[in-house]
């Protein structure tokens, strides 16, 4: 099936412990599409300024990402981001952001990209999420969000989350947006609006999924080589519905979701090895097989009966 994100597409600069870099291609969109595109033909929409040009299209193009919908605004610059991390990369700090095109940003869906039978709505206002959605002919859809939209924009985010099949948000944000501090009643809350899956994506601490037959979860790949974190869970995301979109069966059966787990987890921990999307670009199908399997090895155990003392 062919997959559509819809998002941020981004220069980003970029300091943590280990280097810094002043011009990173990124965006959730990027991200995202990168990771999906090990999976399924992946399809971008995000608006771009004059000085996004070749050398980007280059390394999207090379992942066989289709390009055909992203917006040039002439005159204009593409969305900017600077941030540092400390040496607890759990900590980060906003030092820079430019929204420039991505102000005025009102998607718009190509016939192709409205017949995707898989469609991913990134972190953008969620009203412009509910408008994409309403173009799409998706057989599935899941979105991300933001702190910010909980806070500025709920009710509009709540209506938005009652038109998806997924929700991947951070656990704390499922937290918030509910206000239930605990993660399975604030999940189950998230449920109760209207999805069939949520996803609670807790970092160094790996990922749950709630539905309403039970709950998943997988920890973190256990990578030591932790580089710069920037849109790891966006491409968490891509893996996750890019394994979705790659199976035919229609919908999305509890053991598919599982996997996609797997495959979202892998995804995550190779983009957090290298900055931007460095390492994203030399990973090859080989090395995500390999974790996934190193994932299942070391997230398995044997529920052998023992004899419990009363």
């Amino acid at each position: 099936m062919t997959l559509c994100v819809v998002g941020s597409i981004a220069f980003d600069a970029v300091e943590t412990e280990t280097g810094k870099r002043d011009r990173l291609l990124g965006g959730a969109a990027v991200h995202f599409s990168m990771a999906a595109s090990f999976f399924a033909e992946t399809r971008v929409i995000g608006p771009v300024g004059d000085d996004f040009g070749e050398e980007e299209y280059a390394v999207l193009h090379a992942r066989g990402v289709i390009t055909d919908d992203i917006e040039h605004v002439p005159g204009g610059k593409t969305f900017f981001w600077s941030g540092r991390y400390e040496r607890d990369v759990n900590v980060r700090h906003t030092l820079q952001t430019d929204l420039n095109v991505f102000e005025h940003f009102e998607p718009k869906l190509s016939a192709d990209s409205r017949a995707a039978e898989t469609l991913f709505l990134a972190n953008i206002q969620p009203d412009l999420q509910r408008a994409v959605r309403e173009q799409s002919d998706a057989r599935f859809t899941a979105l991300d969000s933001m702190n910010l939209w909980i806070d500025i924009a709920h009710d509009s985010l709540v209506r938005t989350i009652g038109m998806v099949d997924c929700v991947i948000l951070n656990d704390g944000e499922i937290r918030q947006l509910t206000d239930e501090p605990n993660l399975v009643r604030a999940a189950r809350a998230v449920l109760d609006l209207g999805p069939r899956v949520v996803v609670a994506k807790r970092g160094e601490h790996g990922a749950a999924m709630y539905t309403r037959e039970g709950v998943f979860g997988l920890p973190a790949y256990p990578t030591a080589d932790v580089v710069d974190p920037t849109g790891a869970g966006d491409s968490f995301a891509g893996g996750f519905m890019g394994c979705v979109a790659a199976d035919d069966g229609g919908e999305p059966t509890d053991e598919l979701l599982r996997t996609a787990m797997a495959y979202g987890t892998a995804l995550a921990s190779f983009n957090v090895e290298a900055f931007g999307t460095e390492r994203v670009q030399t990973l090859t199908g080989g090395e995500i097989a390999g974790r996934v399997e190193e994932l299942e090895r070391i997230s398995r155990f044997e529920a052998a009966p023992l004899v419990l003392r009363a």
